[in-house]
């Protein structure tokens, strides 16, 4: 499994790839996922199987293991 690390006070773009049944899942599910394992300012667009979420991380740097539904994910710029 690949292991991401996150940075305090960095925000990150992740593309989510969802299985049939998991598609079902409205964006406010899974941003109360992301939400849950310590992101905040949290949004997610799309719709189906591929949504793309933005989120900051305002917790001490995090090393962790991806879960298998998040097939990119990238430090973004602020705006």
């Amino acid at each position: 499994m690949t292991q991401f690390t996150v940075r305090r006070g960095r925000r990150y773009k992740a593309t989510i790839s969802l299985g049939w049944v998991e598609q079902i899942a409205g964006n406010e599910t899974i941003a109360e996922m992301l939400r849950s394992a310590g992101f905040t300012e949290v949004h997610v667009a799309g719709d189906g199987r591929t949504r793309v979420a933005e989120a900051l991380w305002p917790k001490d740097d995090a090393t962790a293991a991806m879960p298998a539904q998040v097939s990119a994910v990238a430090e973004i710029e602020e705006a």
